[in-house]
């Protein structure tokens, strides 16, 4: 037919593969689509024009077998009356007109043909229309999220973001330092009154403890008990 060359590469190949060879796979989706569906109306429009050039060979036909069921009755007619000439007159225009119904059938063959092959090329276009559909919205979300994701990198890459960043970290490095000096300013510092009055306490309590030993300890030795002298 030659109609549908044009379109062989996107209906017989693979749409994946296309894309994968594509610079641009969404501009080349939208081509695609815009091809498919021009080819798609034009497929239509010869397959409509194939229909009513059936109806018209139908048409034709209906007329030739009437006018050769004529012919046939004259014949028979004039054979009836002794005019065997007239019936073969008769009978050479059904001849006439059986060979032009012949040539008819012919014609209606190729365009069942025709139609057959509008309706395998419309099939295929349809579900290669529904596919490449398919892709042009995958590709679409894929192009809005890569926007958006781009959009947030830019902005973490903005001057005011990294400017915030380097504010942060100057406030720890002072919050560093001051704390680095509250620590220096405990260091060698004298202690309060109530931290040496503890001290005292404590050291108060250690004398007694151990004066509590050295009499126990004695105690033992006048009574002659083994006295057990604590080793490291």
């Amino acid at each position: 037919m030659g109609i549908f060359s044009r379109m062989s590469d996107i209906v017989n190949s693979n749409l994946n593969a296309m894309l994968d060879r594509a610079e641009e796979p969404q501009k080349m989706v939208r081509l695609m689509i815009r091809e498919m569906e021009d080819t798609l109306i034009e497929v239509r429009s010869q397959a409509a024009r194939t229909i009513a050039e059936r109806k018209e060979i139908d048409r034709r036909t209906g007329q030739l077998d009437r006018a050769a069921a004529e012919w046939d009755r004259k014949a028979e007619m004039a054979v009836t009356k002794g005019r065997e000439d007239l019936a073969k007159a008769a009978l050479a225009e059904k001849a006439k007109l059986v060979a032009a119904l012949d040539a008819l059938q012919a014609e209606l063959d190729q365009l069942e043909d025709a139609m057959s092959a509008h309706s395998t090329d419309i099939a295929q276009l349809d579900a290669k229309l529904v596919e490449a559909r398919a892709k042009e919205q995958a590709l679409l979300s894929r192009h809005v999220t890569a926007k958006s994701r781009l959009k947030v990198r830019k902005q973490l890459n903005q001057k005011r973001v990294r400017d915030a960043f380097s504010r942060f970290e100057a406030m720890e490095q002072r919050l560093d330092r001051a704390e680095g000096e509250v620590e220096a300013y405990d260091l060698g510092q004298r202690k309060t009154l109530a931290e040496e009055l503890a001290d005292i306490e404590t050291e108060d309590d250690i004398e007694k403890e151990l004066a509590a030993i050295k009499a126990r300890l004695a105690g033992k030795k006048k009574t002659g008990a083994p006295v057990h002298e604590e080793t490291d």
